[in-house]
């Protein structure tokens, strides 16, 4: 007769098993030092054969730690808040902890006060906010929380602490690069005006400019889709042979779209229009042609932004600015250079 387990094994259980006392078990499963090899071989062995698992709420009640981390995010199906979610909960996995995480529709104050009680019921030990917009990273700052808040995005004036990816020098990368490949001049197709990101690389594609002594042309602005791309570069191919050689786009989907516009227009990219975007998504290698682009390390950004949450809830010494920026990277391809590199075994 086959004997059915009506419930989960306790560590009592797994005391019994292995011939130790309960605090025996405890020390093999706290790593405390004060074990015999032997005999920690023997409660382990015990653990694994009986299918043990420790129970979080029990621990939690003994040591006041739930070791779980809250997660504020909006607009997740844009690849960089998406991305930035998933390196942010890699990162605390890491360090051992769970993550609890709140999407929302928009980072409102009463929404953002809401996700916040929410985590703070769920016993989270703080929260990292992934906060494009500046609104939400005011609305951070005017709400009052039990628990330390990092900032993801957000700009880099905020007085937050937080990290993100330095916008205004990934815009000055792409501009920069466009000029030195010979144009005259460099037109942008920005993000939306409530969105810090979008903001911040219309500065730095200013910059890139003035510092060359250019005055910078009409600027277009969209929503992040490939549609209002598409709708942008139908306008864009109404200037070509008059001044317009270099796009430089705020971000790869709408760059796609620009260059859908274009090639209908019977526009060739890049001999008649250069075009570079921002982010350099999994697609970007594989667009037509494929994209030169400024790519964003969002696993640096998720470690980064864990490691502050840790060090508030952990008291451990700073290691670095409580506001961090990491660099973007440049990546080259064909849609600025005609023979730039290609990924194996595709044809130009």
């Amino acid at each position: 007769m086959t004997h059915i387990q009506l419930r989960p094994p306790t560590m009592a259980d797994v005391a019994r098993q292995a011939g130790v006392s309960h605090q025996t078990v405890s020390r093999v499963l706290g790593d405390h030092p004060n074990v015999r090899d032997a005999t920690r071989d023997r409660v382990l062995r015990a653990i694994e054969e009986m299918g043990y698992r420790r129970n979080s709420s029990a621990r939690a009640l003994a040591t006041r730690r739930t070791r779980t981390l809250g997660v504020v995010a909006s607009d997740t199906t844009l690849y960089g808040p998406a991305s930035t979610l998933f390196a942010l909960e890699e990162a605390a996995r890491a360090e051992g902890y769970l993550v609890s995480t709140v999407s929302l529709r928009e980072l409102t104050m009463e929404k953002l006060s809401q996700a916040l009680d929410h985590l703070s019921d769920g016993g989270v030990e703080g929260v990292v906010a992934i906060a494009p917009q500046r609104s939400a990273v005011d609305a951070l700052a005017e709400l009052r929380h039990p628990f330390p808040v990092v900032v993801v995005g957000g700009g880099s004036t905020m007085d937050t602490p937080g990290v993100g990816v330095d916008q205004h020098l990934g815009a000055r990368l792409a501009t920069g690069h466009l000029l030195a490949a010979g144009h005259r001049n460099v037109w942008h197709l920005a993000g939306p005006e409530d969105w810090q990101e979008a903001v911040d690389r219309t500065a730095g594609w200013r910059a890139a400019l003035e510092a060359a002594g250019i005055e910078p042309p009409l600027l277009l602005r969209g929503d992040w889709s490939p549609l209002s791309g598409y709708r942008a570069g139908q306008e864009l191919a109404g200037w070509v042979g008059r001044g317009l050689t270099a796009v430089f786009v705020a971000n790869d989907q709408m760059a796609l779209g620009v260059l859908r516009a274009l090639r209908e227009a019977g526009v060739r990219t890049p001999q008649d229009v250069a075009v570079v975007g921002f982010d350099d998504i999994p697609e970007a290698e594989f667009f037509a042609p494929p994209l030169t682009t400024v790519r964003q390390d969002f696993s640096a950004v998720g470690k980064r932004g864990i490691a502050l949450l840790l060090e508030q809830i952990e008291g451990r010494p700073p290691t670095a600015s409580s506001r961090t920026a990491i660099e973007p990277q440049l990546v080259v391809r064909a849609s600025t250079f005609p023979h730039a590199a290609q990924p194996e075994g595709v044809p130009l």
